[in-house]
């Protein structure tokens, strides 16, 4: 009797999952033409890598090979802040709007703060809903392996989660800018 995928099924384990946020960077820079605005602007470069480890079982007609072990680095690396080049670096208007930008990246950041855990389940959640899958061969365990980390990527937990994370991102950086009245910077001018 020939082996099947379902053959697969019992050598299917629970993954372990581990999350950790990148080391993230901050670069102030004055693009050389004006801005649209005399303010400031925040872009800010999101990462998400899963790296997995497989486990291959060696069966009768070939190989199971099955999720592990999720490695999975999300969050923010860079922040790359743009200051409009009508304000002179360490005058109180570029201080000014430097803290203005400091407090949107806090924003960021604390959105993954507060997403740690929902984050961590949905990775384990879409991790663990995924099947070993059966190959032949043992030159097609490299394929299978990334077939495994597409489905991952591609899962609906983590789609969903990514999403929640864009909607909070405008949700907080519409209340930084709600919530600075701009005192601080009009104060410069006075």
């Amino acid at each position: 009797m020939p082996v099947m995928a379902d053959d697969c099924l019992p050598y299917k384990l629970t993954p372990r999952v581990d999350l950790d946020v990148p080391n993230w960077s901050k670069e102030v820079v004055q693009p050389l033409k004006e801005m649209d605005l005399l303010h400031g602007n925040v872009i800010a470069t999101m990462v998400d890598n899963y790296d997995i480890i497989a486990d291959i079982t060696n069966i009768e007609d070939g190989f199971c090979v099955s999720l592990k072990y999720i490695y999975a680095n999300i969050g923010y690396s860079d922040f790359l802040v743009q200051i409009d080049i009508r304000h002179e670096p360490e005058t109180c208007s570029y201080n000014a709007i430097l803290a203005h930008e400091d407090e949107h990246i806090r924003a960021y950041l604390s959105i993954i703060d507060d997403y740690k855990k929902e984050l961590q389940d949905s990775i384990y959640s879409a991790a663990d809903s995924i099947m070993p899958i059966f190959v032949r061969n043992q030159s097609d365990i490299d394929a299978a392996i990334n077939e495994l980390h597409a489905e991952l990527q591609a899962h609906p937990d983590l789609i969903l989660i990514k999403q929640k994370i864009k909607a909070a991102e405008e949700i907080r950086n519409k209340r930084v800018d709600q919530i600075d009245t701009g005192q601080s910077l009009k104060k410069c001018f006075e």
